[in-house]
């Protein structure tokens, strides 16, 4: 029983510590609270900061003064900016030596000379009753700047002798981009053989015409001419469609040659070739041949047709 009666007062002696407890966490929290009302926190002082700031007299800070050395100075540019050294390094290593770097620099990247060869026209001609050939093949090799090339075309029927055939040898200079000065000689191998100094330009020229024009003056004091055009026409990026033109022109008459004063021959043609890849093309095309003026008379004379439609099949291929 005195075991009995003491645990069931322990539940008693427990409430008093727990009500205790309990009235300690209430006035603490109580006392808390009255803290927090007597002390603003800093989010409430900070709009009065952010007030102050906006009551401030902006007028008496200098902010113009940066603009003011940033100021774009109107007009040219004064006479003195236009004085000195064309090259500013002249004025402190030597117009010489600075004149013999650049150019070393030149050379260097100007690139490595490299060989280039294309056969433009290797073709098989087919016309009236004469079926015939033709080759225009060139070719370089050097640098950016300078370049040896070289040409050579010609042309003949099967069964008989060539009827022309030249090669060129030339200096080929650059002068803009994608333009080239040309100089050198030409030699001709049928016919009268004569030898030429020549004086022409090669290059692209806007819309991607491809231009060839060149001035020939042959030992016996013959000036003649000829100026081709062509332009790639891309169907898709293998199959291309190229118009091409040429035209021969000569200063007088030169009946040994057949050629006469003006105008000498008109060709006009067009090729379609399919590029299978783009170092060989094979195509298919058809050119018409006209020769006008005295070179007319001189063609009829010697029993020629004037005027001659070729259809051609062949290859183009470039290495």
């Amino acid at each position: 029983m005195k075991h009995t009666s003491i645990i069931f007062a322990l539940p008693l002696l427990a409430l008093p510590a727990s009500a205790l407890a309990q009235d300690q966490s209430h006035a603490a929290h109580q006392d808390q609270e009255a803290k927090s009302e007597s002390e603003p926190s800093s989010e409430e002082e900070q709009p009065a900061e952010s007030a102050d700031h906006q009551v401030m007299d902006h007028s008496q800070m200098d902010h113009g003064a940066e603009a003011d050395h940033m100021t774009i100075p109107e007009g040219p540019p004064p006479p003195e900016a236009l004085q000195g050294p064309a090259f500013a390094a002249d004025a402190f290593v030597g117009a010489e030596e600075m004149a013999a770097s650049r150019e070393a620099v030149t050379k260097e990247v100007s690139g490595t000379p490299v060989f280039w060869f294309q056969g433009d026209r290797f073709e098989y001609r087919m016309r009236d009753g004469d079926d015939g050939y033709l080759w225009d093949v060139q070719g370089y090799y050097g640098g950016d700047y300078n370049k040896l090339w070289f040409k050579s075309e010609g042309e003949g029927g099967f069964g008989e002798s060539i009827e022309t055939a030249e090669v060129q040898a030339l200096w080929s200079r650059a002068i803009a981009p994608f333009f080239d000065f040309q100089a050198g000689v030409r030699q001709d191998f049928t016919g009268p053989e004569r030898t030429h100094a020549v004086v022409g330009i090669q290059g692209l020229v806007p819309y991607q015409f491809e231009v060839d024009a060149a001035a020939f003056l042959s030992t016996k004091g013959d000036l003649t001419a000829t100026i081709e055009g062509e332009v790639d026409q891309r169907i898709t990026q293998r199959l291309i469609l190229q118009p091409r033109g040429e035209i021969s022109l000569s200063a007088q008459d030169i009946p040994e040659l057949g050629i006469g004063a003006g105008i000498d021959t008109i060709e006009a043609g067009i090729r379609l070739r399919y590029e299978f890849a783009r170092e060989f093309a094979p195509y298919i095309g058809i050119e018409q041949e006209w020769r006008v003026g005295n070179s007319r008379d001189f063609a009829r004379t010697e029993g020629e047709d004037s005027s001659v439609t070729n259809y051609v099949i062949g290859v183009r291929f470039w290495f």
